[in-house]
């Protein structure tokens, strides 16, 4: 039998799932006879992504609220009331000694039911700005996790753990290997590389931007990796057509330790998750922060590095006028490329899933 019994809910986008598979690995590591469990939103990919990682996950028929489109709202509270049973239903079957959050749509169900059913929650609080389910669920959590300074404004201090966002093993342990990376991806090693991504859902500003400014980019002889997100890769595709000598297109990256390796520069969403991975990289970045985010929490999430001149922000709303021209500067400008890559080195937290799982484990 095993010794403890984990459920883990949540995901939504990569942001949220591999910080999560992050933590039952070093749950695992720590305690390897761990009997584990995740629990996530039925259509979203961690259907997918956490049994490839081989762990099991059940799903919950929950959605979010969409902002902008009340109409999609219609439906919520029923889904909610389900999802509320399903996460019961789920609870008394596996019967956890504890139930971790990490944000999503149904960390919020099954950490409620958890609260409800007198069995301990925490939660992984990734952003600077904590959601309205995790101020909530908050009040009950044994301990919340949190990777940001300030975070007294959404939770109880006594209950708050600052130990960073966990990042994957295979960035955190990555040797780096420029030359190697670039071969990788069948591009020049010689020639200035940046690499795009809108994280794993994708992102239209950014992608917009980009496809105005190729011809710019091609003249200043800097060569692109671009994740697109499955929603824009046949735009971007068709976008590059007879360019792909310099640019490669992919709708999702399982390597990014080799995509981060193998550029210069990053442009990227800023997502807490993204965030941490870029400090363990060490990459010169410029963020364009999704502006629809949870109280806008991405920009301040971006503007925690701009502060500490460890990264470059362009709003969404500028990006298609302001972006490449700032990418393109940034690589004439050598000297700022190496004091952003210092500064957001310093900012790297390598053993957060570590740390996060020894704290989980002390509470059983």
């Amino acid at each position: 039998m095993p010794e403890h019994r984990i459920i883990i809910a949540g995901g939504g986008t990569g942001g949220h799932i591999f910080p999560a598979i992050a933590i039952a690995r070093a749950l695992q590591k720590l305690e390897p006879d761990v009997d584990l469990l995740f629990a996530g939103a039925n259509g979203k990919m961690e259907m997918e992504k956490v049994p490839k990682a081989g762990y099991q996950i059940k799903g919950l028929d929950i959605a979010g609220l969409e902002r902008g489109q009340w109409w999609k709202n219609i439906s919520l509270p029923w889904k909610i009331i389900k999802s509320l049973k399903q996460a019961r239903s789920i609870i008394n079957e596996f019967k956890p000694d504890i139930a971790v959050g990490v944000g999503g749509y149904s960390s919020f169900p099954v950490l409620r039911s958890a609260q409800r059913m007198g069995i301990p929650t925490v939660i992984q609080e990734q952003n600077s700005y904590a959601g309205k389910s995790n101020k909530i669920l908050g009040e009950k959590a044994k301990k919340i996790f949190v990777a940001f300074d300030g975070m007294e404004q959404f939770f109880p201090a006594d209950k708050m753990m600052n130990l960073g966002n966990p990042v994957r093993d295979n960035i955190v342990n990555y040797h780096s290997n420029q030359r190697e990376a670039r071969l990788k991806f069948g591009l020049d090693t010689q020639k200035r590389t940046l690499f795009i991504t809108g994280g794993s859902l994708g992102a239209k500003s950014i992608s917009e931007a980009v496809i105005a400014g190729l011809d710019e980019l091609l003249q200043h002889d800097i060569q692109l990796i671009w994740q697109t997100g499955k929603l824009f890769y046949e735009t971007v595709l068709n976008a590059v057509k007879g360019k792909e000598k310099n640019i490669k297109v992919f709708d999702f990256i399982s390597d990014m330790e080799s995509a981060y390796d193998a550029a210069d520069i990053v442009i990227s969403r800023s997502g807490a998750s993204t965030i941490a991975e870029l400090c363990v990289a060490g990459k010169a970045v410029i963020f364009v922060p999704y502006p629809f985010s949870a109280e806008d929490h991405q920009t301040k999430n971006a503007m925690a590095l701009v502060n500490k001149n460890a990264a470059l922000i362009v709003p969404n709303a500028e990006a298609g006028t302001k972006l490449i021209s700032k990418a393109i500067e940034l690589f004439e400008n050598k000297e700022l490329q190496d004091t952003l890559s210092n500064n957001i080195k310093k900012l790297a937290i390598k053993n957060a899933d570590e740390k996060i799982g020894a704290e989980i484990l002390k509470l059983l």
